[in-house]
């Protein structure tokens, strides 16, 4: 059977400690923060980052380079027969497209997946891809399978602020304007490629309320119900408030007691565009191989 290593991004919210308990390799995302080059969890913690973002220092992300990216791939297939390799969402990002560009240099030894998942369902797309090797399936069977499960994941985030996506040119000033007047809680979901508006709560609280019903929707009509919560991975993801998502875990377990709910910070790639305080609510369907 073929030695496969697993490799993603830091946008899978999977941090270098995390990566080598789990036996995955985690790419770091690049930033330009003023005129300095950083990288995620190498040398910008989450901590720093948002102090900077808060600062009011220029951001900007990158993809990572051509070169890191082969090289982190030859230093692997120096011991492994192949790799299954697994970015951030194509849609929201380049380095998906650069990373099956460069792979078609190496003669089917790696497989790029584009299965456009981003944060805590990236990771268990990265978790899933380890469970298909152990049951022997081979880097281009599970890139095939991770492809045609893309859309049993699903992803809803509340922002507290539209002031990142206004100076970030994705909404106009007006409408940022309009919605801190109103004091709006817009929440986004990202269903494939894009991260798309889904609705608008008035509240912190409805904006809760709005994701826990948009998840249970999901679970009922797209993937057959949630049973007795073993047919279902939830997961919750936060920007720089950790304590928020706690208290949000909480009322999650009391719409699905029982079930498990893994939590992660959000990407810093998605936090640059969103600010602090987000909450996001996500959840994966469970892969069943015979």
């Amino acid at each position: 059977m073929a030695k496969i290593a697993i490799v993603t991004d830091s946008n899978s919210g999977i941090t270098q400690t995390q990566a080598k308990e789990l036996g995955v390799c985690v790419l770091p995302m690049p930033f330009m923060i003023g005129t300095e080059t950083y990288y995620e969890d190498i040398n910008l913690s989450q901590k720093d980052f948002f102090e900077k973002l808060k600062s009011g220092e220029a951001i900007s992300t990158s993809q990572p380079s051509p070169e890191s990216v082969t090289k982190l791939w030859d230093d692997l297939l120096q011991e492994y027969d192949q790799i299954v390799h697994i970015p951030m969402s194509s849609g929201l990002s380049g380095s998906c497209q650069s990373a099956m560009m460069l792979a078609q240099d190496y003669e089917g030894r790696v497989e790029v997946v584009n299965n456009q998942r981003i944060s805590v369902t990236q990771r268990q797309s990265c978790l899933d891809a380890k469970l298909l090797v152990e049951k022997g399936l081979n880097a281009k069977e599970v890139k095939a399978f991770l492809e045609e499960d893309k859309f049993n994941s699903t992803i809803y985030i509340m922002l507290d602020t539209l002031y990142y996506l206004k100076k970030g040119g994705r909404i106009t000033p007006a409408a940022a304007a309009i919605g801190t007047m109103l004091r709006l809680k817009p929440v986004l979901t990202i269903q494939g490629e894009k991260l798309d508006a889904f609705a608008k709560a008035r509240t912190t609280n409805q904006g809760k309320s709005i994701m826990i019903n948009a998840v249970k929707n999901d679970i009922e009509t797209r993937f057959g119900g949630f049973g007795d919560g073993k047919g279902i991975w939830m997961q919750i993801a936060y920007t720089d408030d950790r304590e928020a998502a706690e208290a949000f875990k909480e009322e999650v377990l009391a719409q699905f007691p029982g079930c498990d709910i893994h939590m992660d910070p959000l990407s810093l790639s998605v936090a640059c565009h969103i600010g602090p305080g987000a909450l996001a609510l996500a959840c994966c369907k469970k892969i069943f191989l015979s």
